[in-house]
């Protein structure tokens, strides 16, 4: 029997990855900047993690001030682009817009930073700050994901010497390998990468901590280490089947995805997505705009549980995917390949999740992506001395992200559980100032 997706066109696959929100002409981002009312309080500032002055940047628009509404995004959030194609902004920033509150459409935030950045990348990433004279200290950093990155960037701008330590070959981490195409594309992300490397941050790709470089040596090497390591390590399933054929983790799926080479992608016919979150609908989606006939999603909870965001909710539904809530999986059935998924009906007693008896069912499925969560890569982190690590999460201090070792900072999904790429540029940028603080004083 084939077990694969038909293979679409090369037009279809390009329709079926299309952005969703395309980006604004010179007239429509002119005409919506000049909607803001330019609150005093400005809500959205608050309720975006990086506070970006908002107001300030949609009126620079209003006023033909590209480059100057370029600057006063930057100087909050150095992966603007990224997160102004992929932020949920109608839950962060949009969402506390005032209008929604005279029943009337927020302004679009997000698609107007989306415009002043690509503005700033057709126009060569013009420089826009002027690091501070070299202070003779030098910081790693590890990983170069979105905390990394926001980390490096205003090191430099304060005048430090900094390295990036990256795993992959291609920097960017999950901007550049786990967010759905879309959503974003992979050169948005390596564009954020060329900027920050134009303040003079170099980058070392391929670089394994604890195998290509010790430890030890990173220590010599630097004053200080950030760790922006994310949570490269896949939740596993535990149960029968896992290692069969057709079985894939979700981000390495996704980051199949990003690639563009659609027609390389393996994709079942039959696909069962085990997960509820934002990366389990992304596969979820992928998997369907790749050919794949029939697509299910496996959430032992309700959909009141579920912690991906409505929108996105609404997108995998809108895509023909289909739910089983209150279903947890039991084991995946096959041979030598995916024939089945076997799941359990669940319910809630006194609070608890506890599955019904005697309420197994099957689906019939070719291929099954685990969406359950990620982890900390301990594989390092336990080698460095009095680095204390809790509910699998790097500890560090609220203020300074200075971590129980203090020549470590750290910040991010290793520091708290997964959130958004905003999160993690606002942990990179407040440590880089926990570095100084602890080096100089100030």
């Amino acid at each position: 029997m084939n077990n694969i997706a038909p293979k679409l066109s090369a037009k279809e696959y390009e329709s079926n990855f299309a952005e969703l929100k395309p980006a604004l002409t010179d007239i429509a981002a002119h005409a919506e900047a000049n909607r803001c009312l330019y609150c005093f309080d400005s809500p959205c500032m608050t309720a975006c993690p990086t506070h970006i002055d908002i107001s300030t940047f949609i009126k620079k628009i209003a006023t033909g001030n590209m480059k100057g509404s370029a600057k006063t995004i930057l100087s909050s959030n150095w992966v603007a682009l990224t997160c102004a194609k992929a932020c949920p902004v109608d839950v962060l920033c949009e969402g506390a817009c005032v209008y929604n509150d005279k029943g009337e459409k927020p302004i679009q935030i997000g698609r107007l930073q989306r415009h002043v950045m690509d503005w700033y990348v057709e126009n060569g990433m013009p420089q826009l700050f002027t690091p501070a004279p070299k202070n003779g200290m030098s910081v790693g950093v590890i990983g170069a994901g979105p905390a990394g990155l926001a980390c490096a960037a205003e090191l430099s701008i304060l005048g430090f010497d900094v390295t990036i330590y990256e795993a992959h070959k291609i920097p960017g981490g999950l901007d550049t390998h786990g967010i759905a195409p879309y959503k974003m594309k992979q050169q948005d992300s390596l564009n954020e990468v060329k900027m920050i490397k134009k303040l003079g941050v170099k980058t070392k790709t391929g670089a394994l901590i604890g195998k290509t470089i010790s430890i030890s040596k990173l220590e010599k090497l630097h004053d200080a280490i950030f760790i922006g390591t994310g949570l490269p390590k896949p939740t596993e399933l535990k149960i029968p089947g896992e290692n069969l054929a057709g079985v894939f983790n979700a981000l390495d799926f996704v980051e199949d995805v990003t690639k563009r080479n659609w027609k390389s992608v393996k994709v079942g016919k039959r696909v069962a997505v085990i997960g509820a979150g934002n990366t389990a609908i992304d596969a979820a989606t992928e998997a369907r705009r790749l050919g794949a006939i029939e697509v299910y999603m496996i959430y032992r909870r309700g959909r009141e549980q579920m912690s991906a965001y409505d929108f996105e909710y609404e997108l995998a539904k809108s895509d023909g995917i289909k739910f089983y809530f209150h279903s947890q999986p039991k084991r995946i059935v096959g041979k030598k390949k995916v024939e089945a998924l076997e799941c359990l009906e669940t319910k809630i007693v006194d609070g608890k999740l506890k599955p019904v008896p005697r309420s197994e069912f099957k689906i019939p499925v070719d291929m099954v992506i685990k969406a359950v969560g990620q982890n900390i890569d301990d594989s390092f982190l336990s080698s460095i001395p009095d680095l204390k690590i809790e509910d699998g999460m790097v500890v560090v201090d609220g203020k300074t992200y200075q971590t129980t070792n203090p020549k470590y900072f750290a910040g991010g999904d290793c520091i708290n559980g997964g959130k958004e790429v905003v999160n993690a540029a606002y942990d990179g940028k407040r440590a880089a100032y926990g570095i100084r603080k602890w080096i100089f004083g100030e």
